[in-house]
């Protein structure tokens, strides 16, 4: 199994976002988390389109764009034209799951589907098999530097078994609250992409991402 860094650079200075994106892909990191907030799904405004279309080019990462949107599908074809290669939604803000799979499919991206900490691990299982990623919310969307919620490594556990009983290759993300402190337990509960914010771009994000990466890298 790969093991995969994604920082989320809602918690990035912006005033020198390029070279703090560089930082982490210098040291490692293959993803770059993108968290999108509609102040409809989740209370909070981030950014969007516009943002991603000025960054992807300036990094070799995978965009890995994390919509917090209601009703998702509407904004898809926008986000691929953005640059966007991975694109997860949020089974609890779709009106149809299955459609908004089949229209990330039609535009050659990858697909995640996540889950908010108040929905059960089952919720995903109908869904496995259409997807490259289940995105496990270890904090409620929408707010930053929230503790990272203690029950989230059962549905870890859960959602890892389903995928080994059928055998397939979907990797599994965390999202929120976690920190080179904490990450091993989610590593062994069955996680092998980690989003980190404040844990990797407080401080030295080079320096940071490095130290994550030697972790990660002991489980490969």
């Amino acid at each position: 199994m790969k093991y995969i860094l994604s920082p989320s650079i809602l918690a990035a200075d912006f005033k020198k976002l390029g070279e703090e994106m560089c930082q982490t892909a210098e040291n490692g990191a293959e993803y770059l988390h993108f968290d999108v907030m509609d102040g409809m799904f989740v209370p909070s405004i981030s950014f969007g389109m516009p943002v991603l279309a000025s960054i992807h080019g300036a990094t070799q990462q995978v965009m890995d764009v994390h919509l917090m949107v209601q009703e998702p599908i509407r904004y898809i074809e926008a986000f691929k034209e953005a640059g966007a290669d991975l694109v997860t939604v949020h089974l609890e803000a779709c009106e149809d799951v299955s459609a908004t799979i089949e229209k990330i499919k039609e535009c050659n991206m990858k697909v995640g589907l996540s889950i908010c900490p108040d929905t059960p691990a089952e919720a995903v299982e109908p869904y496995l098999g259409e997807l490259d990623m289940v995105l496990v919310m270890s904090v409620h969307p929408g707010f930053g530097g929230q503790k990272f919620i203690p029950e989230s490594l059962e549905k870890i556990r859960q959602i890892r078994q389903m995928i080994t009983k059928r055998e397939l290759d979907v990797d599994i993300q965390v999202d929120g609250g976690i920190y080179q402190t904490n990450v091993r337990e989610v590593l062994e509960a069955g996680a092998n992409v980690i989003v980190a914010g404040s844990a990797v771009f407080k401080g030295d994000p080079g320096d940071n991402t490095r130290r994550f990466m030697e972790i990660l890298k002991s489980y490969e």
